[in-house]
């Protein structure tokens, strides 16, 4: 899809802002934005165990090999950890924010590595703005393009890149841990007026001295530097997997598009079909449209939301758009690759 067809994308006349209030009254009538403090109780401990039992593995382990296998444990725990972040950046957890907050720090800053406000800022932007081109910060990524226009910014070595950037899409994804950390390490160097400054560096000096001291006490320098490298590319392609098909590929709009929040958030995001394994690995993101429509859901909450909402939508004539897992990343690899085809050909 070009820019230029993006600006054929039109909401009807009919407004939306009226039934978005109506979906909300009946999702709170079925109790779905409560608090789930039970769930969430399991949830903030089970990364907890995985850490701890990965850790174990590798003080325990008396050989270079068994020690990678803490890989198998440690990376599912940092996807796990990744998604308690989002659930506290989107106060699905407690009902007030210092609470959330509390959860964020300790399982973004110290546990994980990251930013819990570095995060919720461009993640909030995204969620105010999906798909918005020149607003919404996952649009702008340097290696990839997804309207003509990005294609036709870029010179040189960039553009030649663009060619090729389905090929890319994994090896990107598989780095998105490393992106979270370096811009966690920017954040509370240069960022201004940043929230809980001085609590969210220390907190990250201690992540990686204790992750590192930890890797450097069990094993010789290399194997530390290759566990490391394997641990950060699996958890952050983890991560890539499940954040990418909510909405790569999906219409992209202009910031003037006028459309009310109701109907651009359906137009702009994806389902993947649930089971329950998806909503497992997914950590409820493959609920997408009910989670953008509903940001401060519990997650578990979101696949009874998602009945009430797919109806809705069909008795509106809202889009709805839901698929499975596989051809999600069918679509958008060829969505990549469309514009990687016109790359070259300019």
């Amino acid at each position: 899809m070009t820019r230029a067809e993006t600006k054929e994308i039109e909401q009807p006349e009919e407004s939306y802002s009226a039934l978005y209030g109506k979906l909300k009254r009946r999702m709170k009538a079925a109790g779905l934005l409560d608090l789930q403090p039970a769930y969430y109780a399991y949830k903030l401990t089970e990364p907890l165990v995985m850490l701890a039992v990965g850790v174990a593995i590798l003080f325990l382990a008396n050989t270079f090999a068994i020690q990678l296998l803490a890989v198998l444990v440690l990376a599912p725990a940092y996807v796990l950890m990744g998604l308690v972040m989002h659930d506290a950046g989107h106060r699905q957890i407690f009902a007030t924010p210092r609470q959330n907050d509390v959860v964020g720090l300790i399982y973004a800053n110290l546990l994980l590595g990251t930013s819990i406000s570095s995060w919720r800022t461009r993640h909030n932007e995204h969620h105010a703005h999906p798909n918005e081109l020149d607003v919404d910060p996952t649009l702008e990524i340097p290696l990839w393009a997804w309207v003509t226009d990005q294609i036709e910014e870029r010179k040189g070595l960039m553009r030649w890149v663009l060619r090729y950037q389905a090929y890319t899409f994994f090896p990107v994804l598989s780095l998105s841990g490393f992106f979270q950390s370096v811009a966690a390490l920017r954040s509370v160097i240069v960022e201004k007026d940043m929230e809980y400054r001085f609590i969210q560096a220390l907190a990250l000096v201690v992540h990686f001295a204790l992750y590192f001291g930890l890797l450097f006490y069990v094993m010789v320098w290399w194997q530390a530097l290759i566990f490391f490298v394997i641990h950060f590319l699996i958890t952050g392609l983890h991560l890539g997997l499940i954040f990418a098909p909510n909405h790569k590929g999906m219409p992209i709009v202009d910031p003037d598009h006028q459309m009310d929040f109701l109907y651009l958030q359906c137009l702009t995001s994806r389902n993947v079909r649930p089971s329950r394994a998806i909503d497992y690995l997914y950590g409820g993101l493959n609920y997408q449209i009910e989670h953008h429509l509903f940001p401060s859901m519990p997650r578990n909450n979101l696949s009874q939301a998602r009945v009430i909402c797919k109806a809705f939508c069909k008795e509106h004539n809202i889009p709805y758009y839901e698929t499975g897992v596989i051809q999600s990343y069918r679509e958008i690899l060829t969505y990549m690759n469309d514009l990687g085809t016109h790359a070259a050909a300019s």
